[in-house]
């Protein structure tokens, strides 16, 4: 088999790992070197069948000794098969990088032999890359769980980002869906991972030049819809994640069909996408708004809306919080109004020390005042809030607002078109 059908059924085989991040690091070049890598990021163009074009996004090989449910690589299927050698990807990535087709190398496998021999030709590729060819580019690698740890720090000295994919969010349907994976082989080079980065920044405050050990951070994805967890499991799992292990990013991926007649799977015909987007929206919140898992989610509404993003439901479901002087209330209870995000929150404290701020200056700031109306009051906003409107009949509103912007959107769009 020719490379270029090798590329062809590996780059496909890659489509669906979704935790394809932007950089976060800095790998600067010197003479003689190849490419560099920006904190800044790479910006990520996807096509229709899931290939990230901005990365080389491929695996290694799609052979593999486990026999996931929810895989189309798992060892029982006829599938075709293909191996990459660490030469040939090598030469596929710096080739791709001199016609300034990639900014860095996206690299997943299946497990071969076993996680330790898979785990070596990653790491020998990243090693390769960055010693023998001076390649500065980005290089996220996946560990494979149950390798070694030493095995896993060789790769991190070479990689700007590791991940380790969790996949399903709880070791009860892991042992049901995938019989041969368990939760410590997972989580236990998260924790390594983890623990060589904070010894690393302790290395470099004592030395300057002392290697960088992953200054990507480390990720993880989470299959959504095949097992029956409901979004409070998953939110719980990724705050965890978070916070002990520090992860940069949880990817969520809505499970794709892609072997139907095995009865241990949900029958769906398609892929849950809305839940995943709502999913993210929730992660959101609970990165850069301060929100708990508890807040978003509880016993009582354990998955979060559909019809409506997380927060608007939150405010909804909480209504003798609101509505909000945003003259008077703090950081944190401004970021829990519908309308106001982050930054425009930060304007709002920094605004009001100079002046009673308006509808007007709102506005001015990037306040969604259309949303956030209901649930604020400055000196002279006449709308009704939350107190006189009923939370069901607000949403009904807030709906209805929505399709009809949407309709007038396709509209246009149409007319634009045609």
């Amino acid at each position: 088999m020719n490379v270029a059908e090798k590329l062809r059924i590996l780059g496909a085989a890659a489509r669906y790992d979704v935790s394809c991040a932007s950089s976060g690091s800095r790998r600067e070049n010197g003479a003689g070197g190849i490419g560099n890598t920006v904190a800044c990021g790479i910006c990520h163009s996807f096509t229709d069948d899931g290939r990230c074009v901005s990365l080389l996004k491929i695996m290694m090989t799609n052979c593999c000794i486990y026999d996931c449910a929810y895989c189309i690589n798992r060892r029982s299927n006829d599938v075709p098969r293909a191996t990459f050698t660490v030469k040939e990807i090598v030469s596929l990535t710096l080739e791709f990088y001199r016609r300034n087709y990639i900014e860095g190398l996206f690299l997943s496998s299946g497990v071969i032999k076993s996680p330790d021999y898979t785990m070596s030709l990653l790491a020998s590729v990243a090693r390769t890359l960055r010693n023998e060819h001076r390649f500065n580019g980005y290089i996220h690698l996946k560990v494979i769980p149950g390798a070694a740890p030493e095995l896993v720090r060789e790769a991190g000295m070479y990689a700007d980002r590791l991940s380790v994919n969790i996949e399903i969010p709880t070791e009860k349907h892991l042992m049901l869906l995938a019989p041969e994976k368990n939760y410590s082989a997972i989580l236990s080079p998260m924790q390594s991972i983890r623990q060589n980065i904070i010894e690393n920044r302790e290395d470099r405050r004592k030395y300057r030049k002392a290697p960088r050990f992953v200054p990507a951070g480390q990720s993880t994805q989470l299959i959504v819809g095949a097992s029956p967890e409901p979004d409070k499991t998953i939110l719980s799992l990724a705050s965890m994640l978070y916070s002990r292990h520090g992860l940069k990013r949880v990817y969520y991926s809505g499970y794709i069909p892609v072997n139907p007649s095995d009865s241990r799977l949900p029958a769906l015909k398609e892929p849950p996408l809305l839940r995943e987007h709502r999913l993210y929206q929730a992660d959101w919140l609970l990165r850069f708004y301060h929100f708990s898992v508890d807040e978003l989610v509880d016993e009582e509404h354990p998955n979060l809306e559909t019809d409506i993003d997380p927060k608007l439901s939150y405010a909804l479901r909480h209504p003798w919080l609101f509505p909000v002087d945003v003259n008077k209330a703090d950081y944190e209870t401004l970021l829990r109004v519908p309308g106001i995000g982050v930054r425009s929150a930060r304007l709002i404290i920094a605004a009001r020390k100079y002046r009673h701020l308006t509808s007007a200056h709102l506005q001015k700031i990037g306040v969604v005042m259309k949303r956030a109306k209901y649930f604020i009051t400055c000196k002279e906003l006449e709308s009704k809030s939350i107190l006189d409107i009923k939370p069901e009949k607000l949403k009904e509103q807030l709906l209805s607002e929505s399709i009809r912007k949407r309709n007038v959107f396709n509209d246009a769009v149409q007319l634009t078109l045609f």
